[in-house]
């Protein structure tokens, strides 16, 4: 049996466990620090709309990072108060918020400047001083736009206007009778359609946030997934045939399903968070290239957060078989991580040693990967095994931010030689010549020898 000091400790550790637990639900920072919570529902109105310049981090409370950077954040944030707004984003509860601006690793810190639409990803130190001064530079830079004529302001104001801040009305494609069947149920593209009232006060408040979703959506996808709207009170027929009771009505359109009732939020982050979710899903794999060349190295890494770099054993060691069996491996794992947008790459053992080298990997090993962040110019490397398990580990941990990783070898994507394409072809030894000893005596060898 337990005695009393025994079951003493024991509530004890309970109420510090409990308290841990309860602090790291409700994120990092409290109502008394100068650090401004931000969630969906204020950060139109404190950010996007505002003429400040915002240092905003996107964090998860469980992140060791992130609860490192918490008191050099706490402190930039009080030394910077009254001039520069410093915010923060509990991104793992409020996933969209963090999508709909690309982020995917803890902590990721955003400047939003002038244009709060295009916000600048903060690559400096991570002390209270580095904060302090990437703030104070950005502000400076902005005051310098200001007095040489460039626009300011906030992009509430321009919205109005029909700045690009505020989306672009030309980006929300007006539906009919007439063009529907055409435009949405023929195309290839995903559809968010609303049908609306001219009357109707939720459809008037909904328009801003359409609008500027619309401009977004179309940027982020290429075209792919695109915003309508239908004036139910006009066409009447399509608001019949999809049975719209109600106003706003938003209905998700994809070729050759039955559409469906959109069931998200209804700000400007909610909907692009859930149309890019709409996108990847009906988004083909991305391609898997062999590094040939420089450029395919360079544009890869550069156009995507991360490229996953595979370096494959020999062919005279794997075959044909065994290599294409380590590439549908890759091609398994690009599927699986289509959502991120990540670039994938192979290349093999022996071809680019200046990019092993670069990597660490150092000529034994294969199959080896390593995911680049070229903006950073820090990797991680695979240490698990070359399977769908262990890399789907590894890219696991990268994406919630975990994992150990390194600064690039000179601190940039190393020389890449120009080497031919794989034929898919098993490999051939080289065949050296023969020796003709026709005309060798050999009697005079064994002479010789004697």
């Amino acid at each position: 049996m337990q005695n009393y000091s025994e079951r003493d400790e024991i509530r004890k550790t309970c109420v510090l466990v409990c308290s841990f637990t309860v602090l790291s639900v409700h994120g990092m920072y409290s109502a008394s620090d100068d650090v401004i919570e931000l969630n969906p529902s204020n950060f139109n109105r404190e950010v996007l709309q505002s003429d400040s310049l915002w240092l905003v981090e996107f964090y998860a409370p469980w992140c060791g990072h992130c609860q490192n950077l918490v008191p050099d954040w706490k402190k930039a944030a009080t030394a910077l108060k009254g001039i520069v707004k410093v915010g923060a984003v509990d991104a793992d509860q409020h996933k969209s918020l963090g999508g709909q601006y690309g982020v995917r690793g803890f902590p990721t810190i955003k400047i939003f400047g002038a244009n709060k639409h295009k916000p600048e990803e903060f690559q400096g130190g991570r002390s209270s001083q580095a904060i302090v001064d990437a703030a104070l530079n950005s502000l400076r830079s902005i005051v310098k736009d200001r007095l040489s004529g460039k626009t300011g302001g906030s992009d509430h104001s321009r919205q109005s206007s029909g700045g690009s801040s505020g989306g672009n009305k030309n980006d929300v494609i007006e539906l009919t009778d007439d063009n529907f069947d055409q435009m949405v149920l023929n195309s290839d593209d995903v559809w968010l359609v609303e049908f609306f009232a001219p009357w109707c006060g939720h459809c008037k408040n909904l328009e801003p946030e359409w609008t500027a979703a619309a401009s977004q959506v179309k940027e982020q996808t290429n075209g792919r997934v695109k915003l309508g709207t239908v004036d139910a009170t006009v066409h009447q027929g399509l608001a019949s045939r999809y049975g719209i009771r109600g106003f706003p009505t938003i209905k998700i359109f994809r070729k050759g399903e039955e559409p469906e009732d959109y069931q998200g939020g209804r700000t400007r982050s909610d909907l692009v968070a859930r149309a890019l979710d709409l996108y990847s899903d009906n988004a083909p794999p991305p391609e898997l290239l062999e590094i040939l060349n420089q450029d395919i190295l360079k544009k890869t890494c550069e156009d995507h957060q991360l490229c996953v770099i595979a370096v494959l054993p020999h062919i005279l060691d794997t075959g044909a078989a065994g290599r294409n069996g380590y590439l549908e491996v890759m091609m398994k794992m690009a599927e699986k991580y289509k959502k991120k947008m990540w670039g994938w790459l192979w290349t093999e053992a022996g071809a680019q040693m200046e990019l092993e080298s670069s990597l660490g990997i150092g000529g034994f090993g294969y199959p080896a990967m390593a995911a680049i962040n070229s903006r950073k110019m820090k990797f991680a490397l695979l240490k698990g095994s070359f399977s769908e398990t262990g890399i789907h580990e590894f890219l696991r941990d990268l994406s919630v931010g975990r994992g150990s990783t390194s600064t690039v070898g000179g601190g940039a994507l190393p020389k890449i030689h120009t080497v031919e394409a794989w034929d898919g072809k098993d490999g051939v030894l080289p065949v050296e010549d023969d020796i003709d000893l026709s005309d060798v005596d050999l009697d005079d060898l064994e002479k010789d020898e004697l």
